[in-house]
C-alpha cells in the first residue's frame, strides 16, 4: 500500500488537496482550516438509525444506558483517527488501501459488501427524510419517500459550490439538530442526578439487546471510508512535520465533532427517558414518539422541534452518504461514474424496498426496515474496522505513524467488542426471522449459505496480514511501465513510419502500448508522440484550463514516460487534450500528422461500452491511417 501519484491515487481528485492550509503562526487560523470533514463523519453517527435505538433505549430503561452511549462514542474517535490518520500518511483512503493489499476477487467481494451497506444506510436515510416530512407537514411516507428520490439535483448543486461551502452546510444541519435538541431538552427537565447515573456501567435485566443495537448503531462502516478521502482535500505540507500538524487538527476535528454527535445521540435517550420511561410509554416507532412529545410535555413546539431535527438528521445524511459511495467505487474499483448516475443507483436501489414495504405493510412497517438497515450495516462494519487496524499498524506504510502499542490494543479491543455485538445482532435478528417465519426452510436456506461465505471471508481478512499474503499495488508508476518495456522488448518488422501516436490511458494498457510504440519506433527511427486526454468532468467543463489534481498527476505521469524514452527514441514529445476521449485523440493525432496509431483495448463491449464509454470505434471511424489495437 504504498501512496502512488496517478489519477488513480488521489480521492474524490475534484477536491483533492484544494482546501488551502493557512502558514499563519496562530493556531487557531491553521486549526480552522483543517476543521470540516470530521462534521460530514459524525452525520453519519446521528441517522435515524441512531434515533430508532436511542429512543427504544430511553423509553425502555430510562438513563441507564448512557454510559453505552458514551462507551461507543470513544470508539467511534478512536477509529475515525486511525481513518483519518491513513489518509494523511499513505495518501491512500481506505477502499484504495484494500484494492493494494487485497487480491482482486477479494477487493470485488469487499466492494460489493460495502455497496450493499450503503444502500442500507440509504434506506435508513430516506426513511428519516420522508418521516420528517410526515411529522411536519402531515405528508404520506410514500409520498415523502417519491420525493426524497429527488434531492440528488440539491445534492449536486451543493456539491458544485466547493467544498468549504459544502462542509459549511452540513454543519448547519449539524447545528440545527444540536439546537433543536437543547430545546426539547429544556423543555422535559431531565432528571440531573438520573443523567450522572447513567454514565455507571450497569445492565439493567433485558438491556443488553438494546445496548448492542446502539453500539452497533453508532459506529458505521461507511464514515471510515468517507473520512479517510475527505482529510485528502487539506493542502498541507507533504512532509513529516507536516503530516504530524495535519494528524494533531484532524484529532481535534474528529474529537469535537463526534462529540456533538455523542450530545445529539444523548440527548435522544435522555429525552426518551425524561418523557416516555418517566410516564410509562413504551414507544416502537420513531411517528409514535413524535406523537406522544407533545401532549406529554404540554407544547407543540417539541413535537415541530423533533421533526425538523429528524428531517435536518435525514438530510445530511444522505448528503455524505452519497461521497461515501463515490469514494469505495472509486477506491475499489479505480471507476468514475458521473455523480448523478451514481446518486441515481444507489437511491433507486433503497427506494424499491421502502415502497414495498410500505405498501405491504403501512407505515408500521418504517421500524422494520430501519432495523433491517442497521443488520445489514453490521455485517459489513469487521471489513472496514479490521483492514484499518491493519493497515494503520503497518510501519512499512505508516513509518513512524504507526500505531504504538497501546493504540493496536485499544483498536483490536474497540473491534472485538463492537464486531461481537454487531454478529450478535444480526444472529439474534436472523433467528427472529426464522422464527417467525411461515416457511422457516426458506429462511435457512437464503441467509446459511450467505453467512458462512462471510465469515470465510472474514477470517481470510483478519489473519491475512499474518500469512504474509501481499498484493502487489495495482497502481502504474512510470519506472514500473519503463522497466516492462525494456523486459518485454521483442524483434519488430521492419515499417516505413515517420511519427507513431501512442494514446496512453494511464493505467495497466500502457505497458503494451508504449512496448509496440517504442519498438516500432526503433526500427523505423521515426520519431514518437504521447497522446493523453483528461476526460473527467472538470476536464470536460473547463478544457485546457483545467488543472485539478487529476490533471497535475496525469501531465506529471506523462512527462515523466516521455523523459525516460527520449534514451530509445530518437525524438519523443507529448500532446494532452480534455473532454471526450475519441474526438480529442483524433484531433491530436491529426495536428501531429501522424501515420500510426496505437492504442491499448480493455476488451468490454456491449453494456460496458454504455457505462465506461466506447473509444476505438469512433477513432477508426475518423481516421484514415492505420491503428493498431493491442491489449
Amino acid at each position: 500500500m504504498k501512496k502512488s501519484n496517478t489519477s488513480a491515487g488521489v480521492s474524490l481528485s475534484e477536491v483533492h488537496r484544494s482546501v488551502q492550509v493557512s502558514q499563519s503562526p496562530n493556531a487557531l487560523k491553521r486549526l480552522f482550516a483543517f476543521l470540516g470533514p470530521a462534521y460530514l463523519v459524525s452525520v453519519g453517527y446521528m441517522d435515524p438509525g441512531n434515533w430508532a435505538t436511542d429512543i427504544q433505549g430511553g423509553a425502555q430503561f430510562g438513563y441507564s444506558l448512557l454510559w453505552v452511549l458514551l462507551m461507543s462514542n470513544l470508539m467511534a474517535v478512536l477509529l475515525q483517527t486511525l481513518s483519518a490518520r491513513l489518509g494523511i500518511i499513505t495518501g491512500r483512503d481506505l477502499a484504495q488501501a484494500c484494492r493494494d493489499n487485497y487480491p482482486r476477487p477479494i477487493a470485488i467481494a469487499l466492494w460489493i459488501l460495502c455497496e450493499i451497506a450503503i444502500a442500507a444506510c440509504d434506506l435508513a436515510e430516506l426513511l428519516g427524510t420522508a418521516i420528517g416530512l410526515n411529522l411536519l407537514f402531515g405528508l404520506p411516507l410514500i409520498w415523502g419517500v417519491l420525493i426524497t428520490a429527488f434531492d440528488t439535483i440539491l445534492l449536486l448543486a451543493i456539491q458544485n459550490l466547493g467544498m468549504r461551502k459544502f462542509e459549511a452546510f452540513i454543519i448547519t444541519l449539524v447545528f440545527t439538530i444540536g439546537l433543536c435538541f437543547v430545546i426539547e431538552l429544556f423543555l422535559a427537565s431531565p432528571s440531573i442526578p438520573g443523567i450522572i447515573g447513567g454514565f455507571k456501567p450497569y445492565l439493567p435485566d433485558g438491556a443488553l439487546l438494546v445496548a448492542i443495537g446502539i453500539i452497533g448503531a453508532t459506529v458505521m462502516p461507511h464514515n471510515l471510508y468517507l473520512h479517510s478521502a475527505l482529510v485528502q482535500t487539506r493542502a498541507f505540507e507533504e512532509t513529516e512535520e507536516g503530516k504530524r500538524k495535519a494528524c494533531k487538527y484532524n484529532l481535534i476535528d474528529s474529537v469535537i465533532a463526534l462529540n456533538g454527535a455523542f450530545f445529539v445521540n444523548a440527548a435522544i435517550l435522555i429525552l426518551a427517558a425524561a418523557v416516555f420511561f418517566q410516564h410509562g410509554k413504551q414507544v416502537n416507532e420513531i411517528q409514535e414518539a413524535h406523537s406522544l412529545l407533545s401532549p406529554l410535555m404540554g407544547t407543540t413546539v417539541a413535537g415541530t422541534a423533533f421533526a425538523l431535527a429528524l428531517l435536518a438528521a435525514g438530510q445530511s445524511s444522505t448528503l455524505t452518504g452519497t461521497l461515501a459511495g463515490q469514494i469505495v467505487m472509486e477506491g475499489f474499483l479505480n471507476f468514475k461514474m458521473r455523480p448523478f448516475l451514481r446518486r441515481f443507483i444507489t437511491r433507486i436501489i433503497a427506494i424499491v424496498p421502502a415502497v414495498f414495504i410500505l405498501v405491504q405493510s403501512g407505515e408500521r412497517g418504517t421500524m422494520d426496515l430501519l432495523i433491517i438497515s442497521q443488520v445489514v450495516l453490521s455485517l459489513q462494519l469487521p471489513f472496514a474496522i479490521i483492514p484499518l487496524i491493519h493497515f494503520t499498524s503497518d510501519k512499512k506504510n505508516m513509518g513512524s505513524f504507526a500505531n504504538k502499542i497501546w493504540v493496536k490494543v485499544l483498536a483490536w479491543i474497540s473491534a472485538i467488542i463492537i464486531v461481537g455485538l454487531n454478529i450478535n445482532l444480526v444472529i439474534e435478528t436472523v433467528g427472529s426471522w426464522i422464527g417467525s417465519a411461515e416457511n422457516p426452510t426458506i429462511v435457512i436456506l437464503l441467509t446459511v449459505p450467505f453467512a458462512c461465505t462471510i465469515g470465510i471471508l472474514l477470517l481470510y481478512v483478519t489473519f491475512q496480514p499474518m500469512l504474509k499474503v501481499r498484493r502487489a499495488s495495482s497502481t502504474h508508476t512510470w519506472q514500473s511501465v519503463i522497466e516492462k518495456i525494456r523486459v518485454n522488448m521483442r524483434e519488430e518488422s521492419q515499417m516505413n513510419y515517420r511519427m507513431i501516436a501512442a494514446a496512453i490511458a494511464h493505467d495497466s494498457t500502457d505497458v503494451a502500448v508504449l512496448h509496440n510504440a517504442v519498438s516500432l519506433a526503433q526500427k523505423n527511427n521515426a520519431s514518437l508522440v504521447l497522446l493523453h486526454v483528461v476526460e473527467g468532468a472538470v476536464g470536460s467543463m473547463y478544457g485546457r484550463s483545467t488543472y485539478d489534481a487529476e490533471t497535475r498527476s496525469d501531465e506529471e505521469y506523462l512527462d515523466a514516460v516521455k523523459n525516460e524514452l527520449q534514451s530509445m527514441v530518437k525524438h519523443v514529445h507529448a500532446s494532452i487534450g480534455y473532454g471526450s476521449v475519441p474526438k480529442e485523440i483524433v484531433r491530436l493525432v491529426k495536428e501531429n500528422n501522424c501515420d500510426l496509431l496505437i492504442m491499448g483495448g480493455h476488451g468490454h463491449r456491449g453494456i460496458k461500452d454504455i457505462i465506461f464509454g466506447a473509444t476505438i470505434s469512433p477513432v477508426r471511424h475518423e481516421l484514415s491511417i492505420p491503428v493498431l489495437i493491442v491489449r
